[in-house]
Order: C-alpha cells, then sequence, then structure tokens
C-alpha cells in the first residue's frame, strides 16, 4: 500500500508542477501554444490562452491539494 500511495504522490506532484510550470509559461509567452501547434484559434486576441491559463491553474491547485492529502495518508500509514 505505501510503495502504491507513493507513487500516486509523486505522480500528482509531477503533474502539478507541470502544469504550473506551463500556467507561468503562458503568462509569460502566450504564443507558445500556436508556435508548438500552429494553430491559432482565436486570431491573436488572447481568450484561449486565458482559460487555458485559468485552466492550468485551477489544475494545479487541485493536484497540490490532492498530492497533500495523499503525503498526509502516507504519514498516517508510517507512524510519523
Amino acid at each position: 500500500m505505501t510503495s502504491n500511495g507513493s507513487m500516486r504522490f509523486w505522480i500528482e506532484t509531477a503533474l502539478a508542477t507541470s502544469c504550473g510550470f506551463l500556467a507561468l509559461l503562458t503568462l509569460v509567452s502566450r504564443d507558445w501554444i500556436e508556435a508548438l501547434t500552429g494553430y491559432d484559434p482565436d486570431q491573436h486576441d488572447g481568450s484561449v490562452e486565458w482559460m487555458i491559463v485559468a485552466a492550468l491553474a485551477l489544475l494545479c491547485v487541485l493536484l497540490s491539494l490532492a498530492a497533500l492529502r495523499s503525503a498526509e495518508r502516507l504519514r498516517n500509514l508510517r507512524g510519523v
């Protein structure tokens, strides 16, 4: 159980970090999505980028909370 819980914690932490990084990247450089994919759904008005920032920030918070909950469960299982 502990190894599964530990793996879950690290996956949640890695995903939260990735979402946070991408949210910050999108805030700093809004054209990275167009540069990577070549697709521009909003014709450079920035609305899609703001939706992406909001979604990534929300995911970052939710995954961080899940990782904290997993860490707390692991601490309780170990008796620390």
